[in-house]
């Protein structure tokens, strides 16, 4: 079963991007390297409530 997790950028806190995961496999906090076009580099993106 995935759950749909919201990413938000780990400077500037904004909401990016959306993904799903499978939280039976993934038990930690998703984390990724994204874009951010608020701060417009790649910044790490983390797992939001």
């Amino acid at each position: 079963m995935r759950d749909i997790v919201i990413l938000a950028c780990g400077e500037c806190k904004q909401r990016n991007y959306t993904t799903t995961k499978n939280k039976r496999i993934t038990k930690n906090r998703l984390e990724m390297k994204k874009y951010c076009k608020f701060c417009q580099r790649h910044t790490e993106h983390k797992e939001t409530k």
